[in-house]
């Protein structure tokens, strides 16, 4: 009796045992090996893309509530926002009535058009993505070049997007250009 039940733990462990060794095979034959396709003009498969996408969101909306200092919309200057943002984001996320840039429908992921995007998320979300960026998404993260006042700017910009007509976002007039180091380099001070 006790000799059978050894040998079944010793069947478990042989198995598990195996198991390791065969996945630790696999993930060195996938990264080795070139047999996962990172091409960018190619989809993600189904499974991958439901994990990624879990993951984002899952990482983003446990964070975003967590981060001090939103002020939310309600304090922001939205036509400062909407100056960041047709600036900064447009390109690769469009607008009302604008389509991204050609370029940016090469990347993988696609960036989400934020007309319509942009009501899936929170504005404390929005402030958290725009200040932090997404790993393997190609979205930066803005929260080293731009201060605090500026990031709430944009984020409520974005949180009315998914509401406003391209007649309204065309009245915001267009964006200005900005990096490190430029004078023109966009701060908010007084809040």
């Amino acid at each position: 009796m006790r000799s059978n039940r050894k040998r079944f733990w010793a069947g478990v462990l042989a198995g598990i045992a195996g198991t390791l060794a065969v996945l630790f095979a696999g993930t060195l034959v996938l990264v080795y090996g070139g047999a996962y396709d990172v091409a960018a003009d190619r989809g993600h498969a189904a499974a991958t893309r439901w994990l990624l996408d879990g993951t984002l969101r899952s990482s983003v909306r446990a964070r975003a509530d967590a981060e001090p200092g939103v002020s939310g919309a309600e304090a922001a200057d939205v036509a400062a926002g909407a100056a960041e943002y047709k600036s900064m984001c447009e390109h690769c996320h469009g607008g009302p009535g604008v389509e991204p840039s050609g370029w940016s429908r090469g990347m993988l992921p696609q960036p989400p058009h934020l007309t319509r995007a942009a009501a899936e998320w929170s504005v404390a979300e929005v402030r958290w993505i725009v200040r932090h960026g997404l790993k393997y998404t190609g979205m930066p993260a803005f929260g080293a070049t731009h201060d605090e006042a500026v990031l709430d700017d944009i984020a409520a910009f974005v949180a009315r997007l998914p509401a406003m007509t391209p007649e309204q976002y065309r009245a915001y007039g267009g964006g200005h250009t900005h990096g490190p180091g430029d004078p023109g380099r966009p701060t908010r001070q007084g809040r």
